[in-house]
């Protein structure tokens, strides 16, 4: 994220330097699922994480941050979920895929190609 834009003035011809504080220092990563059901308002459900730069520090998204965020979704709702998912690797990494196996009652996942032309002409 970037520091908000300042404004002055300045002598005609002559460009003004405005300094901002702020070294952009760390990233966001979020996710978030879009949740619709007939007849009832849609919902939102996203976790974030941020990353500082620290030492030791994870930089984003883990698949338990996915995995925790899917019970989460699934407690509120009280029901089935369907989810779409990209080939992001934490998605693919075998404790998510043994989560979704185990969560099949409740959990049904279509995993999208790699790289589908029909899809994006």
């Amino acid at each position: 994220m970037r520091p908000p834009r300042a404004r002055t003035w300045g002598r005609l011809g002559c460009t003004p330097v405005v300094r901002v504080r702020g070294r952009g220092a760390g990233r966001v990563s979020m996710a978030g699922l879009s949740c619709y059901k007939p007849g009832q308002r849609s919902r939102m459900f996203y976790s974030f994480h941020v990353y500082h730069g620290r030492k030791g520090e994870k930089k984003g998204l883990t698949w338990q941050d996915y995995r925790d965020l899917l019970i989460r979704a699934h407690i509120q709702l009280g029901g089935p979920i369907v989810l779409v998912w990209d080939n992001l690797r934490a998605h693919l990494m075998p404790p998510m895929q043994e989560f979704v196996r185990a969560s099949k009652e409740w959990l049904t996942v279509f995993q999208l190609p790699s790289y589908a032309p029909d899809l994006n002409p």
